[in-house]
């Protein structure tokens, strides 16, 4: 069994603190908001998984040097705007023979690093943990399902096949099936630009679209994305996997995505501000609309669908407008199988 530390305690971070605990791993949770800890302390209990009870076993922390001290692996859950902060406060306490694992999706404004390149950036600044191993743990997982044992399967994305199967190993049981992809870059990328094609869908249930629209938008989204990618040079068949699809249907689908709530919120009418407190957590799609058409321009790529988001939720367009801009636009030499 392992010794894990969990940077961060929102959905995600428990719903895999409990999970590795009860596969009898010596699991340990830090947040940086100590009411946090104090209340997951006292009840065993997190307000957004109702139900859901934590093993006594989990300890928790509000020190992260006691955190990271004599850990295999390092969990970095906190929400993709915060994985730099983070990582940086760890830096003084992690070791070159851990391994970091980033269960956070998105990208980074500016930059265009995903969550492991943000993370590798923050490790130049210790030159003795040169060599440590970054792995990314991504696809189709609801912290909801997850943390009531459903069925559930992932990808650990490496580089360096070792660290790539000591993850696999580590997160896989009864509950949970690990895959392996060396693309991590793909892997990544997929996980941070499906949330905006699932807040394009929960946009269309808000207007009152069907399944044709909704089926539509899925597969033309993963065109895009996958159209992206190549252009990043990541490899095409991480697009068709579970971190790609996979993550993309249920995100795009899922009554328990933030993306897809917040969506609907907003196809509905009300605006993206109002519609991310109506949610009351961290609406990862929102994060990455300017990176995602920042990277349009740099990689000179079509992506309307998430130029259409990026017209609803920050150049004030009406969805339906939004919509039929998509309808309308000019068809060029657009097959109904392209990919690229």
């Amino acid at each position: 069994m392992s010794s894990i530390g969990v940077l961060g305690a929102g959905t995600w971070g428990m719903a895999l603190a409990r999970m590795l605990a009860n596969s009898g791993h010596d699991v340990a949770v830090w947040s940086a908001l100590g009411y946090e800890i104090d209340d997951l302390s006292a009840t065993r209990k997190h307000p957004k998984l109702p139900g859901v009870a934590f093993p006594e076993s989990i300890a928790f922390t509000k020190d992260i040097s006691d955190l990271c001290s004599g850990k295999e692996v390092i969990i970095l859950a906190v929400p993709s705007p915060f994985i730099r902060a983070t990582a940086k406060q760890a830096l003084p306490f992690l070791n070159k023979d851990q391994i970091l694992v980033s269960v956070a999706k998105g990208i980074e404004k500016g930059t265009h690093y995903t969550m492991t390149e943000i993370i590798s950036d923050e490790l130049k600044n210790a030159p003795e943990l040169d060599g440590i191993r970054i792995a990314a743990l991504s696809g189709p997982t609801h912290a909801e399902e997850v943390a009531i044992d459903m069925p559930t399967t992932i990808v650990s994305a490496c580089d360096d096949p070792d660290a790539a199967s000591k993850v696999q190993d580590i997160f896989s049981n009864t509950c949970m099936r690990v895959y392996r992809n060396p693309d991590i870059k793909g892997v990544e990328l997929c996980g941070a630009l499906k949330n905006i094609i699932a807040l394009a869908s929960g946009i269309l249930t808000g207007l009152g679209y069907g399944d044709n629209t909704k089926a539509a938008l899925i597969t033309r989204g993963l065109t895009e994305i996958t159209r992206l990618g190549i252009a990043m040079g990541c490899r095409e068949k991480t697009f068709y996997g579970l971190a790609g699809i996979g993550d993309l249907i249920v995100t795009a689908t899922s009554v328990h995505s933030r993306n897809n709530t917040c969506g609907r919120y907003i196809g509905q009418g009300l605006p993206a501000e109002e519609a991310v407190k109506k949610v009351g957590m961290v609406v990862e799609g929102i994060n990455a609309i300017p990176a995602a058409m920042q990277l349009k321009d740099a990689y000179n790529v079509e992506l309307p669908i998430i130029e259409a988001v990026d017209s609803v939720i920050n150049r004030g367009t009406k969805p339906s407008d939004a919509v039929m801009s998509l309808m309308l636009r000019d068809k060029k030499d657009e097959i109904g199988f392209d990919i690229i």
